[in-house]
């Protein structure tokens, strides 16, 4: 049996998110973290002003020195000495204080900051279409939900606030200078219009760095989901060197981008703390001259050289700071490229697990109809045809109908605008004469259920997997369900239906994995059903055991069947022939074989001349089915 695949472009590995402009701004970029912030903001106040405190009671010990030097030094009093030794010890245990209480006031709430953004992001994620994940590496998803959550954070808790803090204590040691010796303090500041200039041109560099790694930081997560989804591959071809090299090669760009952002903040680092070194230098030779002199006092200088130096850090950090600050800039900016993609299809509002979903009556059963339906995936290549031309059929109401056609008609995709995971370019679709861009999504779904081809389980239990169909389904349901599907195999693991079937359910067999996405599909008892090749990994005597269970749920039901076995076609009332973008012929099996060549070429795997077919069919086992 061949798998059916439609004919379109692969999902490139790289982040689809468009280039940073030229005027990207990372102080407009951090400010649409205000939602967010907003509830914090008086905790965030607070762990400011505390900070703000501990460092200023920092500046106060200068002062304190230079009281002690032209006080109790100058005039040998002991008693003066003690009284300002206190002091000092005062002012430390308050810093110490101050800076702990900054912790606790930011440490739960910015926590919660955290879990907010993570889960506005993973439901925005469930709301967006397939075709937005159909464009985007998991990858980069996965480190826009982790790592770049966790630099945000950390952003507000400490870059955020020491910006501001450094900028009052440096703004007030300045003045604490001016005021103690206006000619040294002249002297020192002359550094600040060069590195004003330099940390402009450091950000603009810098910015793009940290938007490229973060990038690459996501198509490195990429390779290695990859890589563990995908290991029993790797291990059967042997092409595990394979992956690993490409690994490397994308470890290897991440690792040059990453040595970039040191180079560009060691030489910024450099020319910020050689410049202030460089100034302190020539002020303190200058003060000596002073002092020598008799214009200035000892106890001035040291209060002004300590000042000094307690600016020593918050100049220091400036480089670390704007260096994190355009990191969580381009975190910000990855997060809001998510939950600002709003799609023409963009889903609805999302559900609650177990409400109801209720919709106005519905018009006269009249199943489901297509008219003229065109589609085209909206990453195909420029000037490539339609994949869907025009597809006009009907599907009664209660009448089971089979789609066939070659690999890559197009069957898979056209499944997959009904319950609209795919909105179409044209034309119509209704289900019982209700356009289905007028039903609510949440509706939608309920009314139609899909059973796909690769069945896709959680690692969940059994049940939880199976009642994802129907959440508020009875246990009768469930077990109904799974007779139906003859997965009769749960009652023989450890726990029942509450085993625990592990990461893509791998660790059932792929036959398993499709019966229970069947029960999936059937425990609802939905009013419409889209199985997609349900049976294909089915040996013969499973197979039959299904078909026969699955007659009496067809019974009850509109069902779109992707075929590919003549066993699966028998299952349907008429049979719908898919190819070059239309529906071609419509008819019952025996009505196709017939009279129509294309048909019983497919059915039959034979090539009778014309058109050149595939071989869809299950060999001689199933070739009486033809005949």
């Amino acid at each position: 049996m061949s798998t059916q695949q439609d004919s379109r472009p692969a999902p490139e590995a790289s982040d689809p998110s468009p280039p940073q402009p030229a005027s990207h701004s990372a102080t407009r970029s951090l400010l649409r973290l205000w939602p967010y912030v907003r509830p914090i903001r008086w905790f965030l106040t607070a762990s400011t002003v505390s900070a703000l405190l501990a460092s200023l009671s920092a500046l106060v010990i200068p002062l304190v020195l230079k009281n002690v030097v032209d006080g109790p030094v100058a005039h040998r009093d002991t008693g003066g000495l003690w009284r300002q030794g206190v002091l000092l010890l005062v002012l430390g245990l308050l810093e110490a204080g101050l800076f702990g209480l900054r912790r606790w006031f930011v440490a739960r709430p910015l926590a919660g900051v955290e879990r907010q953004m993570r889960a506005d992001l993973y439901a925005k994620l469930q709301r967006l279409p397939v075709s937005f994940h159909d464009r985007w590496a998991s990858g980069q998803l996965l480190s826009r939900a982790t790592s770049d959550m966790y630099t945000i954070r950390l952003f507000l808790a400490f870059p955020l606030v020491f910006l501001i803090v450094n900028s009052m204590v440096f703004l007030t040691g300045i003045g604490i200078m001016f005021t103690l010796d206006w000619q040294l303090a002249l002297i020192t500041v002359l550094p600040a219009a060069p590195l004003i200039i330099l940390c402009s041109y450091f950000e603009r560099r810098y910015s793009a760095a940290a938007r490229l790694s973060q990038d690459q930081n996501g198509d490195l997560a990429t390779v290695l989901e990859e890589s563990v989804l995908g290991i029993r591959i790797l291990k059967s071809f042997g092409r595990h060197r394979t992956m690993a090299a490409r690994y490397r090669a994308q470890a290897e760009l991440l690792r040059g981008t990453e040595l970039k952002k040191a180079r560009l903040l060691a030489d910024l680092w450099a020319v910020i703390v050689g410049l202030p070194e460089l100034a302190l230098g020539t002020s303190l030779a200058v003060g000596v001259v002073q002092v020598a002199h008799g214009s200035t006092t000892a106890g001035t200088l040291v209060g002004f050289l300590s000042t000094a130096l307690s600016l020593r850090w918050p100049v220091e950090s400036l480089g670390w700071l704007l260096a994190y600050s355009n990191e969580a800039a381009t975190a910000t900016d990855r997060f809001y490229e998510v939950m600002d993609a709003r799609p023409a299809d963009a889903e609805d509002g999302p559900v609650r697990d177990g409400s109801a979903v209720q919709a106005a009556p519905a018009p006269a059963r009249d199943g489901i109809r297509l008219a003229d339906v065109r589609f085209r995936y909206p990453d195909a290549p420029a000037g490539s045809p339609d994949l869907l031309t025009g597809v006009d059929l009907h599907v009664r109401s209660g009448e089971t109908m089979a789609l066939v056609g070659l690999t890559g008609s197009g069957k898979t995709t056209l499944t997959a605008l009904l319950p609209r995971l795919y909105e179409i370019d044209g034309g119509r679709i209704t289900l019982d004469g209700t356009d289905i861009r007028e039903i609510p999504r949440a509706r939608l779904r309920a009314l139609v259920s899909m059973a796909f081809e690769d069945p896709t389980l959680f690692s969940a239990s059994v049940s939880e997997n199976v009642l994802m169909g129907a959440p508020d389904a009875p246990e009768e349901a469930l077990e109904r369900a799974l007779d139906v599907a003859q997965a009769q195999f749960v009652r023989a693991l450890p726990e029942g239906t509450r085993t625990q079937v592990g990461e893509q359910g791998l660790s059932l067999s792929g036959g398993q994995r499709q019966r229970l996405a069947l029960a999936r599909a059937v425990v609802g008892a939905p009013e419409f059903l889209v199985l997609d090749d349900p049976l294909s990994a089915l040996d013969v005597h499973t197979e039959a055991l299904v078909e026969q269970a699955l007659r009496q749920v067809l019974a009850g039901t509109t069902a779109l069947v992707v075929a590919h076995r003549p066993s699966t076609v028998l299952l349907a009332d008429r049979v719908a022939l898919l190819a070059d973008g239309r529906i071609t012929a419509v008819g019952t099996h025996h009505e196709l074989l017939e009279s129509n060549p294309e048909y019983r070429e497919l059915m039959s795997g034979e090539r009778t001349g014309g058109q050149a077919g595939e071989r869809t069919g299950e060999g001689t086992e199933d070739g009486s089915l033809v005949r």
